[in-house]
């Protein structure tokens, strides 16, 4: 099933995730593709507050992963920006996170998209001139 969501602020694009946070549980992937600057860390705290997480997400490009708790199930924020080749999220000990006890939101998912599993859910955001105007489509796998 594809959607399509246009917001025209953070808050919508956060409120828009949070509703797609409604239907995730452990386990679950969440893959997110865009530019710089195209709302993806923006996506992940609408989920992180629809999971009902005790800590506002914030971008975890250095770090690689952030994880969230306070909700019914963990939620782990990966940013791929830095990583160059599947053989370093390897390396990072980031494949146990994909089929964890939590949800998992990768930014930059697909330079690792031969490891994403096949129920994927995958997020495509594009910011639309100037302002916070996106438009998001959420592709969920028919299970």
């Amino acid at each position: 099933m594809i959607s399509h969501v246009r917001t025209n602020s953070a808050e919508q694009t956060r409120a828009a995730a949070a509703r797609l946070a409604e239907r995730l549980l452990p386990g679950s992937v969440v893959a997110l593709h865009g530019d710089l600057g195209a709302g993806k860390t923006c996506f992940v705290q609408g989920l992180a507050a629809g999971l009902g997480c005790d800590a506002p997400a914030t971008s975890p490009t250095f770090a690689l992963l952030h994880e969230y708790r306070g909700g019914p199930f963990p939620l782990y924020h990966a940013d791929l920006y830095r990583i160059e080749s599947i053989g370093e999220f390897l390396s990072a000990g980031l494949l146990d996170y994909l089929d964890g006890d939590g949800v998992m939101a990768i930014e930059w998912a697909e330079r690792i998209a031969p490891l994403l599993p096949q129920y994927t859910i995958h997020v495509r955001l594009r910011a639309e001139g100037a302002g916070d105007v996106r438009e998001i489509e959420i592709e969920e796998p028919d299970l």
